[in-house]
């Protein structure tokens, strides 16, 4: 997993990852993740990150998520996070 923070933004690339361990390991920086950091834009792909994209789209539960935007880029999901 690649990670890019942008100010209040974070990145996190989970391309070629399988889904359980790309599930596990935002769970974890979800955990550890300060409250700066409001949004997280999940960077899963579409085409062959469909497992990835419906992962975090329907699987994916965190306490710290507030809500999930789906981005006009499919291979994306924007997680709104609570203060």
């Amino acid at each position: 997993m690649i990670i890019i923070e942008k100010g209040t933004i974070v990145e996190l690339d989970i391309h070629g990852m399988y889904a359980d361990n790309a599930e596990l390991e935002i769970e974890q920086f979800l955990d550890t993740v300060g409250p700066k950091v409001q949004e997280v834009v999940v960077i899963h792909g579409y085409h062959k990150g469909q497992v990835l994209m419906d992962m975090v789209r329907t699987r994916l539960v965190h306490p710290r998520i507030a809500s999930k935007i789906i981005s006009l880029n499919k291979g994306q999901t924007r997680l709104i996070l609570k203060f």
